[in-house]
């Protein structure tokens, strides 16, 4: 295989890589989003109901307001009885006066049930914002917890990112071209192997034996015409030239064991020892 298309191969091992590096990162936001849901929606509870409280505030004073004005219209009202000149003139405001007094009483009790809404919202806000106070307490250090794994996985992938970027860069810009065209039309995979049986390890299309023998002289850049990936040579004829490297050592292992031969020759004394007392004996 040629520098070239071992590198494509490479890129590829980077691209896929960070495709994984940025679903990790994606998924964060949702275990985020799980944590503070609770969280998020006593705050919005709390703010509904915060409001919600200052409407019927509104509300009570608009009527107060208005109960403040026919008191006021009721007391000249009174005043006008001293000044009336005849009974037809009396009997008038007589009627406009219970005319205002009906209508502050109906201010009167429409401010009291108002006045007594205001009251349990008011208690009900405040048991809202207690709880809402427990859940970001117990909520905060998970939410920190993730943030920072977020973002440690965040800056592993700008370093998957860099360093794909550089790798790139080394590639001739023709093979480089032509494999992010292949990746351009939302392909993840633009480089693969071909089979022991001649197909092409993508879509399995069977290669003609020209461009399998192309293929594994890598001469060029050879696509598959059934998927346009790049085809390269097939991956298990490089491990067997890691295996020929690993052996070479072996070779060495008898000079090793050459010090254990020379024992025998340290006994050789001993048995010729018999031969030289025969003689002595004769």
């Amino acid at each position: 295989m040629t520098i070239q298309l071992a590198s494509l191969r490479e890129l590829q091992k980077l691209d896929v890589d960070i495709a994984a590096a940025r679903l990790i990162v994606a998924t964060f936001d949702p275990k985020i989003e799980v944590i503070e849901e609770p969280a998020l929606a006593l705050e919005s509870e709390v703010t509904r109901l915060r409001t919600r409280l200052q409407e019927v505030e509104l509300d009570e004073r608009r009527v107060e307001l208005s109960a403040d004005e026919k008191r006021v219209r009721s007391k000249k009202l009174e005043e006008r009885l001293t000044t009336v000149r005849n009974v037809r003139e009396e009997a008038a405001v007589h009627a406009e006066i219970d005319m205002v007094r009906r209508s502050l009483e109906g201010a009167e009790q429409e401010a009291l049930t108002l006045l007594d809404q205001i009251g349990r919202m008011e208690e009900r806000l405040q048991e809202s914002q207690e709880a809402l106070e427990v859940a970001q307490a117990e909520v905060e250090p998970k939410r920190d917890e993730l943030v920072g794994q977020r973002e440690a996985a965040k800056i592993e992938l700008a370093g998957l990112e860099s360093r794909r970027d550089l790798f790139a860069s080394g590639i001739e810009s023709r093979e480089r071209d032509t494999y992010e065209r292949i990746l351009a039309g939302g392909r993840t995979v633009a480089v693969a192997d071909l089979t022991e049986d001649g197909a092409c390890g993508n879509c399995f299309s069977v290669i003609p034996l020209q461009l399998q023998n192309q293929i594994l002289h890598a001469d060029d850049l050879i696509r598959c015409e059934g998927c346009g990936v790049i085809l390269t040579p097939p991956a298990a004829e490089e491990p067997a030239a890691e295996e020929s490297a690993v052996e070479e050592p072996a070779a060495e292992e008898p000079a090793a064991e050459e010090p254990a031969a020379e024992e025998p020759a340290a006994e050789e004394p001993a048995i010729e020892e018999p031969a030289a007392e025969e003689s002595a004996a004769g």
